[in-house]
């Protein structure tokens, strides 16, 4: 059978398992866009290739499979970079493809190209410049083999023109990539973490993204009940934990509770599972969990000892780590370190104005919004002020249950990876909680929301301004503010509307949460433009480069650090 490169790079997706592509074709592509009209994969047309890539992070976010998006050359791909970037450093498995002009005109400055090879090294865990159709028979399998192994993170797949366009006499097809097995773990190990568990006084478990990625919320649950210690989680671990476990002490770090960073501080053994020990979870690095002995369980090697050194390090899958662990490890009991862990919870409480006193607070309404919305839901943010509101006050109650872009901090993220997780879970309410700024970086693919009819909820908070941009000028430069305020207040309700999504604008005098449910409970897509005060800030907050003891709590900058 004589075929050509992009009819096999199609075939090749669909025996993949791949259903829906995202992408914006442009000259060098078009020649697989052609084999793709008769395929079965659906493909959505986004307005700017960011989205795209968006958007396939919201599919591969949902599923903890490889998603993928398209780009053609030059600009198609330059415009890729940044989603890209994200996926890279919250781990997200993804295969990024994207055309090159032919290769007799590499390296001439052809019109549209540029070196998607060389711009893609520093952000994938692996790319590939494909010379020949045949090529594509062993790229594409090993391409979703890499991104979905071990540490999982996003592959690029540059193909010229040629190799699209050329053609192969085709024998069989190569298996489907799939994920390679973990390496195992020593059983001595896992007696050597259940010895260091059993001697412990006051253990704390810190979870990272990486026990979702690996499937072992559970598993991680059922230790922190097992040994009776306490549980933290990272921003990329919110949902790892059911919301009412009374050991669960929420999000450490920056933005963590008072009672996280305080109990830290006193903890003697810190088991971290799948996290990164990033500077916005530790603080000042050098005085993170100054009395502990540390534990690191990772799938990436290269993660142990880079922060923080380990008293004991097991390189190997969360899920097999967890389970050999639990099966040797006996109930233990710490009366004393749970009434601590308690009392400290108590004391330091998220306080929030109720939805009767300030129904648009933001904290209150993130923690209100819970009750709005189905328990299935999705929820996905922007960068900002909105995300660590979410973060610190949204019962987050399922692991999956919140898509947000963490190590790279992406403004833009919030409604392309929506669309991207009703995609992936169809039927369910996917609810983006965006601000003012973050809503205008990818505000076009509201047109591909509009043509897709999902079930999307668009949620601005919107203060007219940058809103942590202002809090860091306040807190920490003598309230000089400058280009954080937006003197053009769009109306993003009419902008909506003007794209064909049902666009609202919340009356504060007019009981606004129960205009925002009633929007909820309608179907289709919503764009929900909400006022905010305008000086609301997040707090707690750690001073950049403090030790997370070390935090300003209240409006007048009060430091609390006993």
């Amino acid at each position: 059978m004589t075929i050509n490169g992009a009819q096999i790079l199609t075939t090749l997706l669909e025996r993949q398992g791949i259903k829906i592509v995202a992408g914006l074709p442009g000259g060098p592509i078009l020649p697989f866009y052609d084999a793709l009209k008769s395929s079965s994969i659906e493909h959505v047309l986004v307005r700017h290739e960011q989205g795209a890539g968006f958007i396939a992070q919201g599919m591969a976010r949902t599923t903890g499979k490889a998603a993928v998006c398209l780009a053609s050359s030059g600009p198609g791909a330059t415009n890729l970079v940044t989603a890209v970037a994200d996926a890279y450093l919250d781990s997200i498995p993804m295969v990024a493809i994207t055309a090159q002009v032919p290769q007799s005109l590499i390296g001439t400055d052809a019109f549209q190209e540029v070196d998607t090879y060389g711009l893609m090294i520093p952000i994938t865990k692996h790319n590939f410049l494909v010379r020949s159709p045949a090529e594509l028979l062993e790229v594409i399998p090993l391409a979703f083999s890499i991104a979905e192994s071990g540490r999982q993170g996003p592959v690029s797949v540059d193909i010229p023109k040629d190799v699209l366009t050329g053609t192969l006499e085709l024998g069989e097809w190569p298996e489907p990539g799939r994920p390679e097995k973990a390496p195992a773990i020593a059983d001595d190990q896992i007696k050597e973490l259940a010895a260091l568990i059993t001697k412990a006084r006051h253990p704390i478990i810190y979870l990272g993204g990486g026990v979702i990625s690996a499937n072992a919320s559970a598993l991680a649950h059922e230790l922190t009940r097992r040994i009776q210690a306490p549980i933290v989680s990272t921003l990329m671990a919110l949902g790892a934990i059911p919301p009412d476990e009374p050991l669960y002490m929420g999000m450490l770090g920056m933005h963590g509770s008072k009672a996280t960073n305080f109990l830290l501080e006193e903890t003697d053994l810190l088991i971290a599972i799948g996290a990164r020990f990033d500077d916005r979870a530790t603080g000042k690095a050098a005085e993170f969990c100054p009395t502990a002995t540390i534990v690191h369980i990772d799938i990436d090697r290269a993660e142990i000892g880079k922060i923080k050194q380990p008293f004991l390090s097991l390189h190997g899958d969360a899920n097999e780590i967890l389970g050999k662990l639990l099966a040797t490890l006996p109930a233990q009991q710490r009366p004393d370190w749970v009434r601590r862990t308690l009392e400290l919870k108590a004391a330091h409480d998220l306080r929030m104005p109720s939805a009767a006193e300030d129904p648009l607070h933001p904290l209150g309404f993130c923690r209100t919004l819970a009750s709005l919305i189905p328990s299935d839901s999705i929820v996905t943010t922007d960068v900002g002020q909105h995300q660590m509101w979410i973060a610190q006050a949204y019962p987050v109650r399922h692991p999956r249950g919140l898509l947000t872009a963490g190590g790279l901090g992406s403004m833009g993220f919030g409604l392309p990876a929506a669309i991207g997780a009703s995609l992936a879970a169809p039927g369910k309410r996917v609810v983006c909680i965006t601000g003012d700024g973050s809503i205008m970086m990818n505000i076009q693919e509201l047109a591909t929301l509009a043509e897709l009819d999902l079930p999307v909820a668009i949620i601005i908070m919107n203060n007219a301004h940058l809103g942590l941009v202002r809090q860091q000028q306040e807190l920490f430069y003598g309230q000089r503010y400058h280009a954080c305020k937006f003197a053009s207040k769009p109306d993003f309700a009419a902008i909506a509307r003007g794209f064909g999504i049902r666009g609202v604008r919340i009356d504060p005098n007019d009981d606004p949460l129960a205009q925002i449910q009633r929007e909820l409970a309608r179907p289709g897509p919503v764009l929900i433009d909400m006022p905010i005060v305008e000086g609301a800030k997040v707090l707690p907050m750690v001073p950049p480069g403090a030790a997370n003891r070390v935090m300003i709590c209240e409006p007048e900058k009060a430091e609390c650090s006993c």
